[in-house]
């Protein structure tokens, strides 16, 4: 149950930052660098610290949440695989005992 809610969080996240990506694209489409008369269209560099808060604020909290929606997933399916592993261990010993 925990590597299916940290898969569930790692979805949400990506799929929100797919969104903020359309939403950056969309918002400094427009941005146009200064051209020279030789030159053809190339298009900007914007950095993260250039670009307005809200977009800066949404890709870093669901960059940091896609991180930790992936270590519950990895590390819920550690504990399943060990969890499981020590019941079969159980298992085998009370198999073994009743055979006698």
């Amino acid at each position: 149950m925990r590597a299916l809610c940290g898969a569930i969080i790692t979805c949400g996240a990506l799929i929100g930052l797919g969104l903020t990506a359309m939403g950056i694209g969309e918002r400094y489409a427009t941005v146009h660098p200064p051209l020279a008369p030789d030159k053809e269209y190339q298009p900007i560099l914007v950095r993260l610290s250039q670009m307005d808060r809200p977009l800066t604020f949404i890709l870093v909290f669901l960059t940091c949440t896609a991180i930790v929606g992936l270590g519950i997933a990895f590390v819920g399916l550690a504990y399943h695989h060990h969890r499981r592993e020590r019941e079969h261990a159980w298992e085998r010993e009370q198999h073994q005992r009743t055979t006698v």
